[in-house]
């Protein structure tokens, strides 16, 4: 079993080109359904049954696991049990086609108000390496939109300051994403008069990197966005992921166009995009709500 799960785990990183992220949730969900299904079953992966995968999910309701962590459970199971039928080691998928899960009410994510991310922006002092570096990272993530990942795995070649643009992706699915004169301006005095103070390796690629001169990790930028937050004195719950949706709501309330702003986000489906029209029909009620004198 070890060995099918590592295989499977190969299959996704090299083939798939599947990010860190979603391999790690894949195969954590696989090895503890294996688990389950061993203690409670006493039986292997391969002898699973369609019963089998029904209680799985059942016994994760029970647990008291959100809609969204059981779907996310069946979503993986089932990708796994398909790769193991086209590899050959079963005929058939033991999770039914048919087989769904309610994922409950999705909550709508926070965003932050023009004026919060104006306050936000201006947090990191210029006045050393690290304050530079600070405010080109959070200059870029509001001015792209990109995911906290995408901008941690960001390499000096991905960015062509002449042109005012960086490219970021995987190998598979790459896009272009322009950046605003703010945020160009803090990038370049970053990546021509500081980085190079930062890097302990002067062939190191990484854009980004921390105190110690290697790559800035998920952990370190959440740290970082983090300390301006309590220096801004914003009482919202950031997350890096904050920024990403600001960006994406900001610009539908100027204008963007659905498509445009797909591109951008690397969204694959554009329904992932319409959630942010959600949010801004939510905000636009609660501007009625608070202004009409008949309301």
């Amino acid at each position: 079993m070890l060995d099918l799960i590592h295989a499977y785990e190969n299959y996704l990183t090299k083939v798939k080109q599947a990010s860190n992220n979603t391999v790690s949730s894949y195969i954590r969900d696989i090895r503890q359904f294996l688990e389950w299904l061993r203690q409670e079953e006493e039986l292997e992966v391969l002898n699973a049954s369609q019963q089998n995968i029904g209680d799985y999910l059942t016994y994760l309701q029970k647990q008291g696991k959100s809609g969204a962590t059981v779907s996310r459970a069946l979503a993986s199971l089932k990708n796994f049990y398909s790769y193991l039928v086209s590899t050959g080691f079963l005929e058939s998928s033991p999770v039914a086609e048919n087989i769904h899960v309610d994922r409950g009410e999705k909550k709508l994510p926070q965003i932050l108000t023009g004026k919060e991310v104006e306050l936000l922006l201006a947090q990191p002092s210029c006045v050393d390496p690290k304050g530079y570096r600070d405010k080109a990272m959070l200059e870029v993530m509001y001015a792209t939109g990109i995911r906290v990942t995408e901008l941690i795995d960001l390499n000096v070649e991905d960015v062509n300051l002449e042109l005012g643009v960086l490219k970021c992706g995987s190998a598979k699915k790459s896009r272009v994403i322009p950046l605003y004169p703010a945020a160009l301006r803090a990038l370049s005095v970053y990546i021509k008069e500081v980085r190079l103070l930062l890097v302990a390796d002067p062939q190191e690629s990484a854009l980004f990197v921390n105190v110690g001169g290697a790559r800035m990790s998920r952990q370190g930028f959440w740290k970082i966005l983090k300390f301006y937050q309590a220096k801004a004195g914003i009482e919202k719950e950031i997350t890096p992921h904050t920024l990403r949706h600001s960006f994406a709501v900001h610009l539908l309330e100027n204008g963007a166009d659905l498509g445009s702003l797909q591109e951008l986000m690397g969204h694959s489906d554009i329904s992932s995009t319409q959630m942010y029209t959600h949010l801004i029909n939510q905000k636009l009620k609660s501007v009625y709500d608070k202004c009409h004198p008949k309301a």
